[in-house]
């Protein structure tokens, strides 16, 4: 340990921390002794973002560690939090330590130091706070396979009398934690604590590896149905919580998970936790959907307020579509809540009610239009254009703008020629440029070619946004035949810097016309931006119908991710599939795992659904 006074025996001038010198430090140190409460809470708050930022540590950190310890033990009224955050400074994953960079690396002398200032601090496991004894233990955790040899047996012999004689059973489970770095079995998972038992159970489960027995599956679930309420306090390596590293567990064994979820879900979904472990293994296991909607589904009446309950119907409403054909049961569920008088809930729920294809949606929708109802229902509705085009003429004639007048804009691609209905909307989104780049795509694929239109296309071509620029200059082709302006006009943005990516993607339309762009695309084909070159290889193809130097580009930019999904869509239009990147699409097509990770607020098609279907129909090609 150091005190204060040592401070100025330290070049902090010379060190940095996450904001540049060190030279504050020394100030803050000082701050952590005053009797003023909010002065120490906020030096506290400046360490962990200066010399602890986001995870990382700097060149000051470590000459912070036996200052902040000396700290520990002479300003008690900040012990817990000082604790935790010596635990943080020298958090780092035990593998880390094989590296050959760790003996230089800034963390590895934040742990030196604590390790030798460990024996000073061990005090705290008998303080009379459990807050303090909590991130006590987090401490010996975050260093404990680097203690030298002799300083096991102490510490062993400290963490066992916290173990036998704690009276906070939470504070006896960290210590079988603790134990187990030490490469210490202390309890047994039918001891008489359920804290404890939990805590063994884990331990038990990550050595195992799934699938877990099922003992201990049950031990989880039963002791495991209630959150510990200090648990958000006291991370532990990884700055992981307990609750954090409990659901990776659960995730990675989905069987397993699901069943745990489902007795959390009976016991009440305290905290929601079932639930957000069955959405979990939905999120990271393909095929999970009706196992996880059937626990949604009694989980709903559970949740304890309507943002909880909105949550839930937002994650229905994403995995309804993976399902055929959604059971009358939940799809009834849905249509009550709906119908409900909260917004909060009514809103997700009608629009799960639309995505489950229930034609009850349809007049809920058209009683109470929003932007994205009205979206959804076109893409699942699309029969009733009768019904839905005058609503989104409505919304668009009152004024939509932003994102809901994108939405309303698109919201007609599902209904073909008949969007023809909407054309004075779409020439009025164009004239005030609201909406206008969607509105000119949309008054492109309509085909109906007006004096207006075409003079606002004319101008909408001149314009300052190069998106709209383009947008506009292939709706006039389509609508007029004359190439020669959409010419020039992608001659300008494709010799230019910026995102020429988006400017390819617009090319479609324009097929064989756009042939003099050639020179313009092909050397894009070797672009460092990856996004430009899918966009490059599926602009040539869609241009010279050729697949020939395209093939190649996309195959390489083939994988589990937004433009490799892009560019495995666009190899599927040319029709080749190379030999070689078959077993790229099998693993795809028959992968257990979501490849793509989806968001239940998202908005967005499954982005991971989409690579599988790809991967299937390029397999079954010849």
């Amino acid at each position: 340990m150091r005190s204060p006074a040592e401070l100025d025996r330290v070049q902090w001038h010379a060190l940095t921390h996450a904001y540049g010198s060190a030279e504050d430090v020394p100030e803050l140190i000082k701050a952590l002794y005053q009797d003023d409460e909010e002065t120490a809470d906020e030096a506290i708050y400046e360490l962990y973002g200066n010399i602890h930022h986001q995870g990382t540590v700097y060149s000051a950190s470590a000459p912070a560690v036996p200052f902040l310890a000396h700290a520990v033990r002479h300003a008690p009224n900040k012990r817990a939090e000082l604790l935790m955050l010596l635990a943080v400074l020298a958090d780092h994953a035990p593998e880390d330590v094989d590296s050959p960079h760790w003996p230089s690396s800034s963390v590895a002398a934040v742990c030196a130091e604590l390790c030798r200032a460990l024996p000073e601090l061990l005090f705290c496991l008998e303080d009379t706070e459990r807050e303090v004894r909590r991130a006590a233990l987090r401490v010996v955790a975050a260093v404990a396979e680097l203690l030298p040899a002799d300083q096991h047996a102490p510490v062993v012999a400290q963490l066992d009398g916290v173990y036998a004689t704690d009276p906070v059973p939470a504070v006896r489970a960290d210590a079988v934690v603790v134990l187990a770095r030490f490469g210490r079995e202390a309890a047994a998972v039918d001891g008489p604590l359920p804290e404890v038992r939990l805590a063994a159970a884990m331990l038990a489960v990550a050595r195992s590896g799934p699938p877990y027995p099922a003992d201990l599956v049950d031990v989880i679930a039963e002791d495991g149905a209630e959150p510990d309420p200090g648990d958000d306090d006291f991370p532990w390596s990884g700055t992981a919580t307990q609750e954090e590293q409990l659901r990776r567990l659960l995730t990675e064994d989905p069987d397993a998970g699901l069943t745990v979820a489902a007795r959390w879900i009976a016991a009440g979904d305290i905290g929601s936790r079932g639930s957000w472990l069955a959405e979990e293994i939905a999120g990271t296991w393909r095929d999970r959907e009706p196992a996880v909607l059937d626990l949604l589904l009694a989980a709903l009446p559970q949740q304890r307020n309507p943002r909880a309950l909105a949550s839930r119907l937002h994650t229905i409403g994403h995995l309804i579509e993976y399902l055929r054909e959604p059971d009358a049961d939940l799809r009834d569920t849905l249509y009550r809540y709906a119908a409900g008088a909260d917004e909060e809930t009514a809103g997700p729920a009608l629009l799960a009610l639309v995505r489950s294809r229930d034609p009850r949606a349809l007049e809920q929708v058209l009683h109470r239009p929003t932007s994205q109802l009205l979206a959804a229902a076109a893409r699942h509705f699309p029969e009733a254009a009768d019904q839905l085009i005058p609503v989104i003429r409505g919304e668009l004639a009152a004024g939509a703008t932003g994102n809901e007048g994108i939405a309303l804009v698109e919201a007609l691609a599902p209904f073909g020629a008949a969007a023809h209905q909407a054309l004075p909307e779409l020439v009025v989104c164009l004239r005030t440029r609201s909406a206008a780049i969607v509105a000119a795509r949309r008054l492109g694929a309509i085909g109906i070619a007006t004096r207006e239109t075409i003079d606002l296309l004319c101008e909408a071509a001149q314009s300052s946004d190069l998106a709209l620029r383009a947008a506009a200059a292939v709706a006039h082709y389509q609508l007029t035949g004359d190439v020669e302006p959409a010419l020039r006009t992608f001659e300008g943005l494709l010799s230019g810097a910026g995102q020429t990516h988006w400017y390819l993607s617009a090319l479609e339309p324009l097929g064989i016309a756009a042939a003099p762009l050639l020179p313009y695309i092909e050397p894009m084909l070797g672009a460092r931006y990856e996004w430009t070159r899918m966009a490059a290889a599926e602009a040539l193809h869609w241009i010279t119908g050729s697949p020939d130097h395209a093939v190649p580009v996309l195959v390489d930019l083939v994988g589990p991710t937004p433009v490799g999904v892009r560019a495995l869509k666009a190899l599927a239009a040319t029709g080749q599939v190379p030999e070689e990147l078959r077993p790229t699409l099998r693993s795809f097509a028959f992968s257990p795992l979501r490849l793509i990770h989806d968001s239940p607020l998202s908005g967005q098609d499954h982005p991971d659904e989409e690579l599988r279907t790809l991967a299937r129909t390029l397999l079954a090609a010849p």
